[in-house]
């Protein structure tokens, strides 16, 4: 089954293995989304708990970028990287695919990396007088291993590089040097430290692309209304765990609760949630619950996260009662812009 058959569900299609499986897993667990596998761990399809019209499809993160730009699935977490190296072509991006959502995790950078004994190349305008003199010197091409066949064309022709050739690393790409079969290599790094390791250095603008994880929509697949209700249902838990992150909410009661809901907008960047306090998903986490019987208006606030105590020792400073401070599970708006921007996307 898939995205181009009319009665399938939504087809979230996400990594098979490794750390980028286990963070996005974790990441549906957060947003209240955990994942049901019927045949096990082992098997290569899931249901998230509580969505009926949605299934989960294990792929490789590579296979993901393609399944995505060819329609066959409706949502994919993947790197930004992968995205970019499948779908080379701007504008094709822009009609294939529709980038929902950076994750904060998976973070990468795709780069240019020479050998460590290269010292007097530091730029790419370095590296290209040194393609010119091996190329002169050798009689042959500058031999460069990477994975990202399309993203390394690019970056060369964007500096005016013409001689070298590339070499399709099908390995360890940073072991291609010491192995004799490339002079320098394109390939992705986190910490730069394996690259170290093998005696590489990533030249000052070698820089191609930064990279993490991030939610990918097909605008090529078929999209059905019950596909665009389960998405925009994983999509509003998804904005809800985000928002509940970025915030704590306090409670209070204070004199003249509007004004001081105004100045603590201006001092802190805190809002006033438009939903009552009492339907606010929330713990406690650092003070009890303000007496109801304290003199002053009740006064609610979602206030970023690091300036909480600021937060409260300002209230207090201003005659506040005891000031309560609570952790959302969930902070739900009427609006939600990633379902706004993805219909948008889809037409």
């Amino acid at each position: 089954m898939n995205a181009l058959e009319a009665d399938a569900p939504l087809i979230i299609a996400i990594p098979s293995k490794g750390r980028l499986q286990e963070n996005t897993q974790a990441f549906f667990a957060r947003a209240g989304l955990p994942f049901v596998q019927a045949g096990g761990a082992r098997g290569y399809r899931a249901r998230i708990a509580g969505i009926a019209d949605a299934e989960i499809a294990f792929l490789s993160a590579s296979e993901i970028a393609s399944e995505i730009a060819g329609g066959t699935v409706h949502l994919g977490i993947t790197g930004l990287d992968l995205v970019h190296e499948t779908i080379p072509d701007p504008s094709a991006r822009e009609r294939l695919v529709h980038a929902v959502l950076p994750l904060g995790f998976g973070h990468a950078d795709v780069v240019v990396a020479v050998p460590k004994a290269w010292i007097d190349v530091r730029s790419m305008a370095d590296l290209a007088d040194v393609a010119t003199d091996f190329r002169a010197r050798h009689g042959r091409w500058m031999r460069v291993a990477t994975k990202y066949i399309h993203l390394a064309r690019s970056h060369f022709a964007a500096h005016d590089i013409a001689d070298y050739r590339i070499v399709e690393s099908l390995g360890a790409t940073e072991g291609a040097p010491a192995a004799g079969s490339a002079e320098l290599v394109i390939d992705i790094t986190t910490t730069g430290s394996t690259l170290s390791a093998n005696a590489l250095k990533v030249i000052d603008d070698g820089v191609i692309l930064k990279s993490e994880a991030h939610l990918i929509a097909s605008r090529r697949a078929l999209w059905t209304a019950p596909q665009r209700a389960a998405a925009a249902a994983i999509l509003d838990r998804i904005a809800a765990e985000a928002r509940a992150r970025a915030v704590r909410e306090i409670r209070t009661r204070i004199a003249d609760a509007p004004r001081v809901a105004a100045e603590a907008a201006r001092a802190f960047g805190c809002t006033t949630p438009q939903t009552p306090a009492s339907q606010t998903l929330a713990s406690p986490t650092s003070v009890s619950h303000p007496s109801t019987e304290a003199s002053g208006d009740e006064l609610v606030l979602h206030c970023p996260s690091g300036r909480i105590y600021d937060c409260a020792s300002w209230l207090k400073a201003r005659g506040a009662a005891t000031v309560a401070v609570f952790a959302p599970v969930g902070v739900f708006e009427p609006e939600n812009p990633l379902v706004d921007k993805l219909m948008a996307a889809l037409g």
